[in-house]
């Protein structure tokens, strides 16, 4: 008999082939295992079968269904007790094996259905003369010249739930993403597991991205990048070279912003900039993209301000500040609790204009435009007010950040979409 490493859990319909049935749990040794059969196989499992298995498994029990030719109530006794009982034996994706031999073509149907989402083997034990191919393997039972056949169903099952988890990264929906490409990678054989799991580090990636994780996010980009690399060159699925020069894009935009050793980094401000334009675009939420930019418009001011005049608009000096901000400094923008003087947005963009520098200059001159735009941003949900903020007043406003700053759109971080 050939020797195959034990398995975890074994669901194995038995018919008339009793000898069968013992070679695969023998050769198998499973820790758990289920017989799935009809009322009428019992006695045959429980004097031909059971009494010849070399080593008992930890835990068995049986599924029976009430009629052995009818593919639906062959479905119905497996979709109501197969996931309870793998709960309850606590069978995680991928470890479950299961053999067709003994099962009619309805419960091999059934078989098939229900135990897609926990199995990644699947195994036939046919005779020799009845069609089956030469990609099998010999094996002798009771004296017979049998053939053994297994696969993986979920090697060819792949590319269509790994479509799915494309969308769900193409919109924005990462943590999902993660979670179906780990589930991927759990039931597809050796060979192609490398691949699911840097997907799944890739939207992990991206997931700490949106949540301001640059150094976990940067680490995550690197490495699946060199995984999805290896795969390209090993013949990965079609789409996967297209897409690696965006994130190798997007891992230098955040190795420059991580190992920037400023206070005030100027790419934070990038990084906000395109943050916000997709939670305007791809979740379709202007409160939360009009917050976003706003912050984005105070971080080019804040960096405007310490790059070139050393000023920590969180810690400001007074006597740094053009000679009209000091007493308005002094009096209003203390705050109580740590004693250091805070600058809001508006008084950053002053400064900055007082001291003789074109975006706070800028700012000022556009000033009729931009009071409208933060009147609304202020009195947004998300702001201190009650009206939520119009689509239309988060393009004027971006438009004009963009205008103020100076950014080119060019030059922020855009996200890849996977076509694979």
């Amino acid at each position: 008999m050939a020797v195959d490493a034990p398995v975890r859990a074994l669901l194995i319909a038995v018919g008339e082939d009793a000898p069968a049935a013992v070679y695969t749990i023998n050769r198998l040794k499973p820790e758990l295992l289920c017989f799935f059969v009809p009322e009428s196989a019992k006695i045959l499992v429980e004097t031909a079968v059971q009494p010849q298995i070399a080593q008992m498994p930890r835990r068995w029990d049986w599924l029976v269904t009430p009629d052995a030719t009818r593919f639906l109530a062959c479905h119905q006794t497996l979709a109501r007790a197969l996931p309870e009982l793998m709960r309850t034996w606590e069978v995680q994706a991928g470890e479950l094996v299961v053999d067709l031999t003994g099962a009619t073509p309805a419960m091999a149907a059934a078989l098939s259905l229900a135990g897609m989402p926990f199995t990644s083997r699947v195994i036939t034990v046919g005779r020799t003369g009845s069609g089956t191919t030469s990609e099998g393997e010999a094996v002798t039972i009771d004296g017979q010249a049998r053939i053994w056949l297994q696969g993986n169903p979920w090697d060819e099952a792949a590319g269509r739930v790994r479509a799915e988890g494309c969308d769900l990264f193409n919109r924005g929906s990462f943590d999902p993403a993660v979670s179906l490409f780990h589930q991927i990678e759990a039931r597809v054989s050796g060979g192609q597991k490398p691949l699911y799991r840097a997907l799944a580090d890739l939207a992990e990636g991206y997931s700490l991205w949106e949540r301001f994780h640059y150094r976990q996010a940067w680490d995550k980009l690197k490495t699946s990048l060199k995984a999805l690399e290896m795969a390209s060159v090993w013949g990965g699925p079609a789409g996967l070279k297209a897409v690696l020069p965006a994130i190798k894009q997007n891992a230098g935009f955040l190795e420059k912003l991580v190992l920037d050793p400023q206070e005030v980094k100027e790419a934070v401000a990038y990084d906000l900039l395109a943050h916000a334009r997709r939670r305007a675009e791809q979740n379709h939420h202007p409160e939360a993209a009009v917050t976003a930019l706003l912050r984005a418009l105070e971080a080019s001011a804040q960096h405007r301000l310490f790059k070139q005049y050393k000023i920590k608009t969180w810690d400001v000096q007074p006597e740094q500040l053009p000679e009209a901000l000091r007493e308005p400094c002094r009096t209003c923008f203390l705050d109580d609790i740590d004693g250091k003087y805070k600058l809001p947005l508006h008084a950053q963009f002053r400064a900055l204009a007082g001291l003789g520098d074109q975006m706070g200059q800028a700012y000022l001159a556009q000033w009729p435009k931009m009071k409208p735009l933060l009147d609304a941003a202020n009195q947004a949900i998300l702001g201190h007010g009650f009206e939520p903020v119009k689509p239309e007043r988060f393009h004027q406003l971006y438009d004009l950040v963009i205008k103020l700053t100076g950014v080119s759109e060019a030059s922020l971080p855009r996200f890849p979409m996977l076509n694979l």
